[in-house]
Order: C-alpha cells, then structure tokens, then sequence
C-alpha cells in the first residue's frame, strides 16, 4: 500500500521545487546543474523535479542535455513532453519537435497528448510548412475531443494558414465561434499571403463588427491588406485611426504605414509619415527608401540611403538590395559600384538578395561582366538569380550565354518560371533558333504548367522576323489568341524596315495607327521607310498628318556620366560648353572611320536637301556628340557609356562599331530598345535591332 510522504519527507522537495522553479526563470544553469547534481546522489527524483530541469535546460539553450534528462526519466508524462517539444520549438528546431510529439502518439511512450501538446505540435507544423502533419494533429485533436480550447483552435488556424491551406483554415474559422483576435489576424494573414483579397476583406468585416480592440498585428495585416488592394483612402483612415487611439509605434507599425503609401503610389505620404515617426531605424529607413524605389523616385532613394548613414543608422542586407535597385534604375553605374564596395565592408554582400540586386544593377548599367562577376560569386542563387542573369544576357545580345546558363539552371534542378522562358524565347530569337523556340514554347512551357503570355508571344514574333519570315509573324499574330500590345506590332513593322518589305510595313503601321493614332514612334518608322524609298511626298504626308493631330516628334537625346556629372546632348543641338572640342573630335572620328569603309548613310537623314546637308545632320546626332565627348574626357581605353531615349539610326550603329576600332574602346549604348555593346568593329546585336 503506498503511503504518504511525512511532513519532513515532502519539505526538502518542495524546497528543490522552488529553488528549481526559480532557477529557471533567471536561466541559472550553473546552480542548476548542481541541484541536478544533489537530486541524483540523494536518489530523491521525481517527474515533476525532472520536468522542472528539462525546462531549465530548454530556456537555457541546453537542448541535448534536456533530451539526455527526458530518455532517462524513469516516468514520462505530457508535461515532460510538452516541455521539450517547447523547447526544440523555441530554439530552431521544429522536426525534432514533432519527432517527440510522434513518440507520444505512435511511438513507445504511449502519452495521451493535451491541448498544450497539440498546440505546440501545430505551431511545429507551421514553422516548416508541414501541411500533412499538420492535418494528422488535427485528426487527432478532432479524436481527443480537444478542439473547443481557444488556443487549440487558433494553433489549428495559425498552422493551415501558415500552410496556405485556406480552405481548410476557413472551414476550421467558420465550424467555431468567439474567435479572438489572433484568429482573425491569422486569417487575414493567410489569405493576403495567399493573393485573396476579396477574402481577406471579408474577414476584416467580420473583425470590425466582432472586435473593438485590435493589436498591432491587427493594424500591420489591415495596412498590408490596403497596401495590396492598392486603397490610400482607406490605408489613410486606418492610419488616422492609429494616431486617435495613440497606439505605440513599433517597427512593424512605422515600415507597414511607410509601405501603404508606397505601395498605393503616394510617395508624398510615405516620406511625410516617415519623418512624422518619434523615432527611425533601419526598418525605417528601408521602407521608406522602398517606397521611394517602387514609384520611380530613384534619386531621392539614394539622398536617404546617405541621410540614414549620416545619422548613424547602420544598413542591412534589404536596404543594399533597395538601394542598388535605385542604381539600377538611374544607370547609374559608378554609384552602384561604391554601393558593392561599402556592402562589402559591412559583411552584406553575400546575402541572397544583395546579390540579386548586384546582377540587376549592373546588367541595367551596361556592365553585363560585372554581372557576371556578381552571378558567380554568390554563395547562394534562387530563381530569381537565375532569370535575372539569362535576361541580362538576353537584352545585351549575349544569347549562347543566356542559353548555357538556362541548361546550367536546369542541371542545378532549378524549375523555370514564367519570367525565365521570356529570357530563353528572346535568347532564341537572337541566334534564329526557330525550331528551339517553339519547342520551348509549345511543348516545355505546357510541361511546367506555364501557360504563355504576349511576352513569350512577342519574343516568338521577334525570332521569325530575325529570321526574315515576315509574312509567318504576321500571320503568327493574327492567329494566336492573346491581347497582342503595341509593342509586338512595333517589333514587325521595324523587321519591315530592317528587310525592306515596305508593302507590309505600310499595311502595319496603319494598324498600329488604328490602335493607338497618337504613337509618334510609329509615324517616325514609316516616314523613315518613305525616306529609305526616297519618296519625299510620303514623308512630307506623314509630317503633315502629324501636325493635323498635333504629334511631335521627339528630339534624340543621349546622356553620359562623367565622375559625379551627367552631361546632355541633344541632336544638332551645339550648346554645350565643350561644343568647339566635341565638334573637332567628331570631325577627326568620322575622317577615321572613313578610311576604313564609312560611307554615311544618307537615307537615315528624313530631310529633303542635298546630300551635303544630311551627311552634316547625321554628324550631330546625340549619340555621336556623347561619345565624342567621352572619347575626350575619359582615359585612353576606359569604357564608354552612354544611354538614349530613342533607337538608334542605322547610320550611327555602323559609325560606333568603327569608332570602337579606331579608339580602342568598348562602346555601349542603351538604347530606347536595347543595349549595344560596341567592341572591335562588331555589336552584341548582331546588327540586328
């Protein structure tokens, strides 16, 4: 018969009980190795004394010696087991979570779980996206009849939202009642991580009517929610509400407020609510920058970067990221290069998205080498590093290489997406390689799911008219099914340029002109084409049609950066205080190339006057004053880069190639279409643009 301990038995337990109780709460390892210690020499150990040193040694980060305690426990109960599987939890470690959970459920142990343990094995599931556990702890909560605890049913909605399973979350949302809070934030959560906005409206609803006060979860779910649904009006009315009740700014709060504005296009209100903040860290400042980076605002992006690191704010690893995208966005090359530099200094250049955003600034600025470089050195690549490589070299002309890395990818076990077939199509238009680029589209995109877009489509267009198959892209667009843009009908009426088929470039244009009668760059191709012919009277009936309605066309301008200073040139336009220099080095670059085979192509020149005065017209066009004027200012064999707001004339394409000859220099223009990287006489574009 088991009789109770004495009075004088039972106090010393308690004693260890609350020496070890509070121990644990001031995570003192040292003494409680010792009491350890005592207990096993005094042979005077229960489970509730184990229990308490397991859950020493789980707060106090020693999980191998909280799993050595629990396998020698002599008596294992659920709050042994709920202890550890906590502390695996808390500390990184969900499967070995789950691993004892599935020792209490299947295993030797043989415990019935409780709503602790039930809840702490959903929260497992969640943290590693393991829907199919998941589902089996439900089960077995439906079976223990356990579902009516609050924390059991959010554990339940918190898992399959985190899983993304939303039909199972709502039929777990809608089979209860008294939801609190956190229920209805893990719903809208899961539904807005899902792309479900209508649904996560819905829910936010159900919230306002249901509950009175919200956290601050709350408010960053309902920001994000007016942020994707791109609402000012009502992001500014929940911004209003935050300020009324005086709700304590976290970092969350502030970045989410910041990213509503942005996300809903009112950079205005990001910045004024940022500087609004009581206080401003990296979070901050990122999200403020991000705001500015979304819309445009390239240049005030970078003047915060520097007012952050004025005022002693250390970068992070996302604010590089959203910095160099503003690089990117500027071209601005030298910027971008100090950016890599600094990242590097601060032990940041090596994260994922650092990296990404190297490749893309670069390739944006004309460096695909330094592309390259940033592709190669990365310790770790996604999709996202991938497609945006193949695309870099895509647009530069560079297709054997996009191609290789595609096939590298596919080695690496990278499934493509919708935005690397667009990479590939284009890869494939550039080496004429129309077999591959229909197997690619018909036949690999069906097998991946990847249902084609006008993107693909016009890229499928760009490879027939490279091709010269200009009556097969035509009847290519009118028999596919899909919102052709003007874009794709630009790409074949400039093949009608480029292969002379002047008859169905006039029948295109005039298409193009019943989409969209305002499109000046449409009437600029078929007065050249009128020009090519030498058929004045249709380019003097175009520019008469262009007056009638008002359409102007715009002047060619070119741009380049020298050190901190981005000089601009526009065509015939002779007011720059370099012009006397700039005017005698073109005059030397153009006697240059003459003596190796330059002959002015006159016809580029939409001018009725003599031959003598176009050939002075073409002189002057904006890019050859730009890169005349890098020639003099930059070193001898430096790189010269230079960006265009229109494409470029044939007759400047076949002047840079041979002034790259006769200066010794790679040349490379952004043009309005493409990059053009001019280097030994030859262009990536194969001159084909």
């Amino acid at each position: 018969m088991h009789t109770a301990p004495s009075p004088q038995a039972s106090a010393p337990r308690e004693s260890d009980l609350h020496i070890l109780k509070v121990l644990t709460e001031s995570k003192n390892l040292a003494l409680g190795n010792a009491v350890h210690a005592r207990l096993i020499k005094t042979s005077q150990f229960d489970v509730v004394q184990s229990n308490h040193l397991v859950g020493l040694y789980c707060k106090c980060d020693r999980l191998s010696a909280a799993r050595q305690l629990f396998d020698e426990m002599p008596e294992r109960n659920d709050v042994s087991c709920n202890l550890l599987m906590a502390g695996y939890l808390h500390g990184g470690f969900p499967t070995q979570a789950l691993s004892v959970f599935k020792l209490m459920s299947f295993g030797e142990l043989l415990i019935h779980p409780n709503e602790y343990v039930f809840t702490t094995a959903l929260a497992s599931c969640a943290d590693i996206s393991a829907l199919n556990e998941g589902r089996q702890c439900h089960a077995h909560v439906l079976k223990s009849g356990l579902v009516s605890h609050s924390y059991v049913r959010n554990a339940l909605l918190h898992m399959y939202t985190k899983c993304l399973d939303m039909e199972y979350a709502l039929g777990v949302f809608e089979g209860g009642s008294d939801f609190d809070l956190f229920a209805f934030n893990s719903m809208i959560n899961g539904f807005l991580d899902n792309g479900q906005q209508s649904e996560a409206k819905n829910i936010l609803s159900r919230m306002v009517k249901e509950i009175a006060q919200w956290d601050h979860v709350s408010y960053v779910s309902v920001l994000g929610l007016c942020a994707d649904s791109k609402d000012p009006k009502f992001g500014g009315q929940i911004h209003g509400q935050i300020l009324r009740r005086g709700m304590e700014y976290d970092d969350f709060i502030c970045s989410a407020i910041v990213d509503m504005y942005g996300k809903c296009s009112d950079v205005q209100n990001a910045v004024l609510a940022f500087h609004g903040l009581p206080s401003k860290n990296v979070v901050s400042w990122t999200a403020v920058m991000a705001s500015c980076t979304q819309n445009g605002h390239f240049e005030e992006s970078l003047k915060l970067f520097i007012q952050m690191a004025d005022d002693g704010v250390r970068a992070n690893g996302l604010t590089y990221a959203v910095a160099l995208n503003s690089c990117a966005g500027l071209s601005a090359l030298r910027s971008g290069d100090a950016l890599n530099g600094h990242a590097e200094k601060t032990g940041c250049k090596f994260y994922l998205n650092v990296g990404n955003a190297l490749i893309n600034m670069y390739s944006k600025s004309g460096s695909v080498d330094d592309a390259t470089k940033a592709f190669t050195s990365m310790l770790n690549r996604d999709i996202i590093s991938w497609n945006s490589i193949i695309n870099a070299y895509s647009h530069f002309g560079f297709a054997k290489e996009a191609l290789e890395t595609f096939h590298n990818m596919l080695a690496e076990e990278e499934t493509p997406t919708y935005v690397t077939f667009i990479g590939v199509l284009s890869a494939c238009a550039h080496l004429g390689l129309v077999d591959e680029g229909f197997y690619y589209l018909n036949r690999f995109m069906r097998e991946l799911g990847i249902e084609p877009g006008k993107e693909h489509y016009t890229c499928m267009v760009g490879l027939l008219c490279r091709s010269g198959q200009l009556d097969e892209a035509d009847r290519f667009m009118r028999d596919t099914r899909t919102e052709w843009d003007i874009v794709a009908w630009r790409t074949l009426l400039s093949a009608c340029q480029v292969h002379g088929n002047h008859g169905l470039g006039y029948k295109v244009a005039e298409h193009i002109l019943q989409l969209d009668p305002d499109d000046v760059g449409t009437y600029i191709s078929l007065s050249n084409m009128y020009s090519k012919a030498r058929r004045w009277d249709g380019v003097v009936k175009v520019r008469k049609l262009m007056r009638q309605r008002e359409i102007k066309k715009e002047p060619g301008v070119s741009w380049i950066q020298i050190g901190n200073e981005t000089h601009v040139f526009v065509s015939e336009d002779k007011k720059h205080p370099w012009m006397d220099q700039i005017t005698e080095k073109i005059a030397e670059l153009i006697a240059e190339i003459k003596l190796i085979g330059y002959v002015p192509s006159i016809a580029c020149a939409s001018h009725d006057v003599e031959d003598e005065q176009k050939e002075e017209y073409l002189r002057y066009h904006s890019e050859k004053l730009a890169i005349a004027f890098g020639v003099i200012r930059m070193p001898p064999g430096a790189a010269i880069y230079i960006m265009k707001n229109l494409r470029m004339c044939d007759d400047c394409h076949v002047a840079v190639k041979l002034i790259s000859i006769v200066t010794n220099r790679k040349l490379i223009v952004r043009d309005a279409n493409r990059f053009h990287c001019f280097e030994s006489g030859c262009c990536s574009c194969d001159d084909y643009w």
